[in-house]
C-alpha cells in the first residue's frame, strides 16, 4: 500500500472503513438505541489502513474528527431522519495493540492516544458542561452563540451585532446553550503492576458524553482509551505555572469487571489446568507449591488453600451468605507469618497486603473527601480495592481499637458503609482476610485463654473460620530440618523445594476454579450433620460448655466447598467434609479449649470468657449479694475466705475475677476493702 497520504483525504478512508458490512450495520442501528456514538476496534482499523492507523495514534484530535464527519455522512446515508435529529456521531477507539503503564507518562506521550489500565479510586458525580453557550447582550438583547473549550465558560470580547458593538454586560442563557454530562474519575495503577517499594501513581481521567459516564464505580478495574493532555495550574495574581499537570481525555471506557476469572486461561493452559485437577494428589501439590520456601506448616498452608479457592456465595432474597473465608494467624515472633501473608497476596488474582501500624478505618473503608469545588465524594479503600480477591492485614492487633471496629462488617456482611458529610453509601467488600497478631505477652502463653493470650476483641475472633497459634517451642528433630532448610536457602540463594505448580499458573487455575460452584453431596451432608450435632450434643449435659456454634458449621461448608473446587468437582463428596472436619477440629483445639476441664468451649472466641470461668463469676456473685443483704456493704476478705472454704475457689482465682468483675464494672468499691454489686 505504497499511496502517498498527501492525496488520500482521510475522511474519505474512514467512510471506506464505515461502509464494511459490520460498520454498516452498527450504523444503522444507533436510531434503535439512540446512542450517538460508535465502538470501533483499533485491530480492524489497523488491519484496513496502517498508516491511517498510525496517524490517528499521533494525531488523535484531528483524525477522530475526520472519523466522527465519516460517520455522521455515514448515518446520513442509512438513516437520515435520525442523522438530522443528531448533531454529530463520536467515533470511540477501544482495544488498542497495546498498552501504556501508568508512571511511564509523561511529555513524550502528550497529545498522543493511549490505553491505560488501572482501578477507580474515586468518582466525581454526574456533571452537564457546557459545549456551545448562548450569551445575550443586556443593552440591545442580541443572542450570541460560542463554542466552548478549556476549563472556564468564555464570553464574547464584544456584541456582535453592528448597531451595538459595545463589550457587555452579557448574561449567559442556559435554555438556548447546550449541555452534555461529565465525569472526572481518579485511576490508580492496579497493584500487581506496582514496582516493590514504589508509591501507586494516580491518574485524573476525564470523561465527556452520556455513554461512558457513570460506567466505572470506585474499586472497577478498567481500561481506558484517551488522549494525554497537559494543562498548567495557574496562581491568582502570579500567572500559569511552568510545571503541568497530566490528565487524560477518556475517548472510550471499559470495565474490565471485578471478577479476576475474566482473564481467560490460553488453550494449552486450559489443559493443564485439566490434567492437574484429574491428579488425585492435587491438593498435595498445591499445598506443597504455597510458598515452598517457608519450611513446614503443612495445616496452614492448607488453611491457605481454601482461602484462595473459597466457597460458594448464596444471595437469597432475605440474607446473603458470605462464601469468602477469614483466617487468624497468631504467632510468636520469627515464625514466618509476614511472609506467608506477602506472599498470599502477591499469588491471590486481587490481593492486597496492608499492616495493622499504618493503616486506619478510612484507608481499609472508604474515605470522604471533599473535592475543590466543596463537593465531596467517596475514595475506596484497601477491602473495597480487594473485592473478590484476598486482603492480608499483618499485626492487627496493633491496629487502633476504633480503626479496627472498620473491619466488622466487612467480614461478616461483606459490605462497607459509610455515612458522613451528607454521603451515605454502601459498598461492596467480597474479600476473604487472611490476619497475623502477635500475642500480647509477646509469646504465646498456652496456660491462658485465646483472649487473653491477643489483644483482639471478641467481637472480631468470633468471625474467624479457622484461627491457629504458630507457637516457636524447641524441639531437637524439628529444629535441625528447619536450620538445614534455612541454611540452605543462604548457601544456593533459591528455595531447596521446588514448587510443583509455578505462580503463575497457580493464579490462573485459582481464576479458573472460582467459576464452579460446587453443591454439597447427600454423603458430604451427612458428615458435617453427624459432626456438629455429636458436637451439640456433647454440650447438652448440665454444666457443658457449648462446643461449636451455628457460625462454625457455616465454616464448615465454606472449607469443603472450597477443597471440591480445588479438583475442579461440581459436588461436594464425603472425603472434602472430612478433610473440613479435620482442620476445624485442629482449629478448635488450638484455641477453643477450656483450659479448666480439658473441653472444646466455643465461648472462649464467642465471649472470650470459658464456661469454668463464668460459673465461678456466677458463684462469686451470689454469696456476694447473699453477704450483702446482711451487712450491706461486703469486706473483701471476708468474701475471699467464704468463697475458700464453703466453695472450694483458690484464693489466687478469687482476687483475679473480683479485679475483672470490678473492672467491668459489675460490682464496685464502696470504700477501700469493701465491695457492693452495682
Amino acid at each position: 500500500m505504497a499511496r502517498e497520504l498527501t492525496t488520500v483525504d482521510p475522511q474519505e478512508r474512514f467512510l471506506e472503513f464505515f461502509k464494511k458490512e459490520k460498520y454498516r450495520q452498527k450504523i444503522s442501528q444507533m436510531a434503535i438505541t439512540g446512542r450517538e456514538s460508535i465502538n470501533v476496534e483499533f485491530e480492524e482499523l489497523f488491519g484496513f489502513d496502517q498508516r491511517l492507523a498510525e496517524r490517528l495514534m499521533e494525531k488523535p484530535e484531528d483524525f477522530l474528527q475526520h472519523a466522527s464527519n465519516a460517520a455522521y455522512a455515514q448515518l446520513g446515508i442509512e438513516d437520515a431522519e435520525y442523522a438530522g435529529k443528531i448533531e454529530k456521531v463520536t467515533v470511540r477507539i477501544i482495544n488498542l495493540l497495546g498498552k501504556e503503564q501508568l508512571r511511564k507518562l509523561g511529555s513524550k506521550q502528550m497529545g498522543k492516544l493511549v490505553m491505560v489500565e488501572g482501578i477507580v479510586v474515586r468518582a466525581t458525580p454526574v456533571r452537564p458542561m457546557v459545549m456551545n453557550a448562548a450569551f445575550r447582550c443586556k443593552r440591545c438583547g442580541t443572542v450570541n452563540h460560542i463554542e466552548q473549550t478549556g476549563q472556564f465558560l468564555k464570553a464574547p470580547p464584544v456584541c456582535p451585532s453592528p448597531d451595538c458593538g459595545r463589550d457587555g454586560p452579557f448574561e449567559f442563557v442556559q435554555d438556548e446553550s447546550t449541555f452534555i454530562d461529565s465525569q472526572d474519575l481518579r485511576l490508580q495503577e492496579r497493584p500487581e503492576d506496582l514496582p516493590p517499594g514504589q508509591l501507586p501513581r494516580t491518574l485524573n481521567v476525564k470523561l465527556v458524553g452520556s455513554e461512558i459516564v457513570d460506567i466505572a464505580r470506585p474499586g472497577d478495574h478498567v481500561s481506558i482509551v484517551g488522549i494525554v493532555q497537559a494543562f498548567a495550574p495557574s496562581r491568582p495574581g502570579i500567572g500559569k505555572l511552568r510545571i503541568f499537570i497530566l490528565h487524560l481525555d477518556a475517548n472510550s471506557i471499559e470495565v474490565l469487571g471485578k471478577e479476576p476469572e475474566s482473564r481467560l486461561p490460553s488453550q494449552e493452559e486450559e489443559e493443564k489446568i485439566l490434567a492437574l485437577a484429574k491428579d488425585p494428589k492435587v491438593h498435595k501439590k498445591i499445598i506443597s507449591s504455597i510458598a515452598p520456601s517457608i519450611y513446614g506448616y503443612d495445616h496452614i498452608k492448607e488453611a491457605i488453600m481454601y482461602l484462595l479457592f473459597g466457597g460458594v456465595p448464596k444471595n437469597l432474597p432475605d440474607i446473603t451468605v458470605r462464601g469468602e473465608m477469614n483466617a487468624l494467624l497468631i504467632g510468636d515472633p520469627g515464625t514466618a507469618k509476614s511472609q506467608l501473608l506477602q506472599y498470599v497476596a502477591k499469588i491471590a488474582p486481587r490481593g492486597l497486603y496492608t499492616s495493622g501500624r499504618g493503616t486506619t478505618a478510612a484507608g481499609l473503608t472508604a474515605a470522604v473527601i471533599r473535592e475543590k469545588g466543596g463537593s465531596m465524594s467517596l475514595e475506596a479503600g484497601a477491602l473495597v480495592l480487594a473485592d473478590k480477591g484476598i486482603a492480608c492485614i499483618d499485626e492487627m492487633d496493633k491496629m487502633r481499637p476504633e480503626d479496627r471496629v472498620a473491619i466488622h462488617e466487612a467480614m461478616e456482611q461483606h459490605t462497607v458503609s459509610v455515612a458522613k458529610g451528607g454521603i451515605v453509601a454502601t459498598l461492596n467488600a467480597r474479600t476473604a482476610l487472611l490476619a497475623a497478631a502477635n500475642p500480647a505477652l509477646g509469646r504465646y502463653e498456652p496456660h491462658r485463654t485465646v483472649a487473653e493470650n491477643i489483644s483482639l476483641p471478641v467481637t472480631i475472633l468470633s468471625r474467624f473460620d479457622l484461627i491457629f497459634v504458630l507457637r516457636d517451642v524447641p524441639d531437637r528433630e524439628a529444629d535441625a530440618k528447619m536450620s538445614k532448610h534455612i541454611l540452605e536457602i543462604h548457601r544456593r540463594g533459591s528455595s531447596p523445594v521446588e514448587a510443583q505448580i509455578e505462580a503463575d499458573l497457580m493464579r490462573k487455575y485459582v481464576s479458573y476454579a472460582k467459576t464452579i460452584k460446587p453443591v454439597l453431596g447427600k454423603e458430604s451432608l451427612k458428615h458435617l450433620s453427624e459432626f456438629y450435632l455429636a458436637m451439640r450434643s456433647a454440650s447438652e449435659a448440665e454444666g457443658s460448655p457449648v462446643a461449636i456454634t451455628a457460625r462454625q458449621l457455616e465454616s464448615l461448608v465454606r472449607i469443603a466447598e472450597a477443597r471440591a473446587r480445588v479438583a475442579l468437582r461440581k459436588e461436594v463428596t464425603a472425603e472434602d467434609a472430612e478433610a473440613a472436619i479435620a482442620i476445624m477440629k485442629r482449629s478448635l483445639e488450638e484455641v477453643g479449649i477450656d483450659l479448666a476441664s480439658y473441653k472444646v468451649d466455643i465461648d472462649l472466641i464467642m465471649i472470650g470468657r470459658p464456661k469454668s470461668v463464668r460459673d465461678k463469676m456466677q458463684i462469686i456473685l451470689s454469696v456476694l449479694i447473699e453477704m450483702e443483704k446482711e451487712t450491706g456493704m461486703v469486706e473483701k476478705a471476708a468474701l475471699v475466705s467464704e468463697l475458700e472454704s464453703k466453695h472450694k475457689i483458690a484464693r489466687a482465682e478469687t482476687e483475679r475475677m473480683i479485679w475483672q468483675l470490678l473492672r467491668e464494672g459489675t460490682i464496685y468499691e464502696h470504700r477501700e476493702g469493701y465491695l457492693k454489686k452495682t
